[in-house]
């Protein structure tokens, strides 16, 4: 069931145009840590809430729209407002719908699945952007390489769980541009 959510996450951050470091972020925060923490975190709570208790793909779909608030609100100056999420919500799950107090209560679920733990720093999109403003400043070939390429490269190693979560951030991070680097000068 990941790769529907992840695609999910995707699209609707194309939907709600939210920058690049918002949506790996949010990304990071469900697809490599809330996601794999499920079966953990209802398996030792006899109490789970009811977004945890049977676990739903609607449900999944709103905990995809909390990571994209959170990592608004971290990245943000001015965080996107859950009226807006909630219409994105109410126009793309369809097999549920949620209230504006389920979005608050669901943004608490998530922070307790993640032991509230919602540091973003370590995340692949950041490494990304760093090696990339360096090897644009020292080799002119840096220049030539197209960052919404590698942006699409950066959504499939998401869209493939193996990999975004079996190598680190920073090894993630050189390899996408190196297949950029490749890509462009190809024959």
């Amino acid at each position: 069931m990941r790769l529907p959510l992840v695609e999910f996450l995707i699209q609707s951050t194309q939907e709600l145009d939210v920058g690049q470091i918002v949506k790996y972020a949010a990304l990071s925060l469900f697809a490599d840590r809330f996601y794999p923490s499920l079966s953990r975190s209802a398996q030792g709570n006899d109490k789970a809430n009811w977004l945890l208790q049977p676990v739903r793909e609607s449900n999944l779909q709103l905990f995809a729209l909390i990571s994209i608030w959170i990592s608004s609100k971290i990245h943000d100056s001015c965080p996107l407002p859950v009226k807006c999420l909630k219409f994105l919500g109410d126009t793309t799950i369809k097999e549920q719908h949620f209230t504006t107090r389920d979005f608050l209560e669901a943004e608490v679920v998530f922070l307790q699945v993640l032991d509230f733990e919602i540091g973003t720093a370590n995340n692949a999109f950041v490494f990304f952007e760093e090696l990339y403003i360096q090897f644009k400043g020292i080799a002119k070939v840096g220049e030539l390489l197209n960052f919404e390429a590698c942006m699409d490269i950066m959504d499939l190693v998401y869209e493939k769980e193996e990999t975004s979560l079996l190598h680190s951030s920073r090894s993630l991070a050189a390899s996408i541009l190196a297949c950029c680097f490749i890509r462009h000068y190809s024959p």
